[in-house]
């Protein structure tokens, strides 16, 4: 199928952590925009978050899911391979369908694969017109669920991937300000402790599958060490003195 103009649409559509109502208006007019929307998968084939909340407002025919080894953590070679693999699956499209939608979970440009995706279309087809519609990231909605306030004041936010490992979440709740951790279900027993050891467990909450009906929004004194699921959220407020706008 020609496209006509030979200008090809790639559109990062942030598809927020999981409650269908939390897409934007936009964004949902970007998916059905769209020739194809693209999801990315696990090798393992199970449906992800991203497209089980894509098929709330597109047909299932215009749905392609490409494999990304999302899952593969310590074998790079392998891992880069499937990246290349699922950009030239996208660029394939592009050049078939004209318009693609990438629907990521969050936000397209927090820590998301579609940063990635295109910056490959970039070499794999040069002209090829990106956008992003920016979703709504987890920490928003865990803060919006369990009341704890993200920053007030002059308060600093500091997000942090504990994929990075626990010391980097530990120094950052050294620090001042409301420290916000993600991908730490591996790493709970350590965030645990960095919590516990720096006086931040008090007033922490964890949440996971916000907006699923396995939904689980917990006090950080809840952490028992067990693994969580992979996509937990915390989030430690800022010390507060809990005057007016303190601690709720």
């Amino acid at each position: 199928m020609n496209h006509g103009h030979g200008t090809s649409r790639l559109v990062g559509v942030g598809v927020g952590p999981g409650d269908p109502e939390l897409v934007t208006i936009k964004g949902v007019n970007a998916l059905r925009d769209a020739a194809v929307v693209v999801v990315p998968v696990m090798d393992t084939g199970e449906r992800g978050r991203a497209e089980a909340t894509v098929l709330h407002y597109v047909a299932a025919d215009k749905v392609v899911r490409v494999v990304f080894a999302l899952n593969e953590r310590t074998d790079r070679a392998r891992r880069e391979a499937a990246w290349d693999a699922a950009g030239e699956r996208v660029a394939e499209l592009l050049r078939t369908h004209g318009s693609v939608a990438f629907a990521t979970i969050g936000d397209p440009h927090v820590y998301s694969t579609f940063t990635y995706l295109a910056h490959t279309m970039g070499e794999l087809l040069p002209g090829t017109a990106v956008e992003t519609v920016p979703g709504i990231t987890a920490m928003q909605d865990l803060a919006a669920r369990s009341g704890a306030v993200l920053t007030e004041g002059t308060e600093p936010l500091t997000l942090v991937p504990v994929t990075a490992g626990a010391a980097v979440l530990r120094e950052a709740l050294e620090g001042p300000g409301t420290v916000v951790a993600y991908k730490f279900g591996r790493l709970a027993a350590e965030v645990a402790t960095a919590l516990r050891e720096t006086g931040r467990t008090e007033d922490a909450v964890w949440g996971s599958a916000l907006g699923l009906p396995e939904e689980s929004i917990r006090s950080a004194a809840e952490l028992t060490g067990g693994p969580l699921p992979y996509l937990s959220t915390l989030i430690a407020p800022a010390p507060r003195d809990g005057g007016r706008g303190g601690k709720l």
